[in-house]
């Protein structure tokens, strides 16, 4: 049975992922901070679905949590074939007024825990062949603002390094074949708006945010795993925001713009 281990797993999109691939009978390791929430998620998905679900505590700003989930992904007797990056947050506020601290801990949980994460599971997955990787961003990352939107940039760029030294060894004129053939896939994920409780969580008022700019998680996360089977690196769900994705780059005082600077950096997806 294919496994799947979902960071940020009991809400939004994380929580959508783990109903999607439970559904497609996939084994689940369940990882978050709350071990309530855990336990009472992994009870309704075996109910729901009859699958194993292994629940696993671990806050990924800490060094000691991070390690608990590599530990994990690297585990041989029980292997890992997916991994989602979902875990993350926002900070109400704009720079450089928000606590440092603050800053530091998003700079630990959207990059250095989407590094050493990736890099456990990839290592394991390119000894058994094969292996996928989906690291959620955000369209954030197409124009950043502060802190949240340059750690998902970064996300997409090390995605895409990271796709680009898999494939490196074997050549062929068509870089999706590229990946396929690696054996392990890796992808940014970069919704826009999504319904969840990612932005209350954070204190921020999306009350201007447009009602066409909102997104559905499970629709978010089918077409997530449409475009990874794909072979597609980087994966901007709906035609709305592909087309503002577009725009940004060549209108600086374009709507999907506008919108950005009125919730200022702190729209994500979870």
């Amino acid at each position: 049975m294919t496994t799947s281990l979902i960071t940020g797993a009991t809400a939004g999109i994380g929580a959508a992922f783990a109903r999607r691939l439970a559904s497609d009978r996939h084994a689940l390791v369940l990882v978050a901070r709350d071990m309530k929430r855990l336990d009472d998620y992994a009870a309704e998905l075996r109910r729901d679905h009859g699958v194993d679900v292994e629940v696993l505590v671990a806050d990924l700003s800490t060094d000691d949590g991070i390690k608990a989930v590599e530990t994990r992904l690297a585990d041989r007797d029980k292997p890992v074939d997916v991994l989602v990056n979902n875990a993350g947050f926002g900070i109400h506020g704009t720079y450089p007024d928000t606590p440092i601290a603050d800053e530091l801990t998003m700079l630990k949980v959207h990059c250095e825990a989407v590094l050493r994460l990736t890099t456990a599971a990839v290592r394991a997955m390119r000894e058994r062949g094969h292996g996928f990787v989906i690291n959620v961003a955000s369209v954030a990352a197409f124009v950043p603002r502060g802190t949240y939107g340059a750690t998902k940039a970064w996300v997409v760029s090390f995605t895409r390094g990271a796709a680009r030294d898999l494939a490196r060894n074997e050549p062929t004129s068509d870089r999706r074949s590229e990946q396929k053939r690696s054996g392990v896939r890796v992808m940014a994920l970069c919704p826009g708006f999504v319904r969840t409780e990612f932005h209350q969580r954070a204190g921020i008022n999306v009350g201007d945010i447009p009602d066409w700019a909102w997104l559905d998680a499970d629709k978010v996360v089918a077409t997530a795993i449409r475009d990874l089977a794909r072979g597609r690196v980087v994966s901007v769900p709906d035609v709305r925001y592909k087309a503002a994705v577009g725009l940004s780059r060549v209108s600086p005082g374009g709507a999907f713009n506008r919108v950005s600077n009125r919730v200022g950096r702190h729209f994500g997806p979870r």
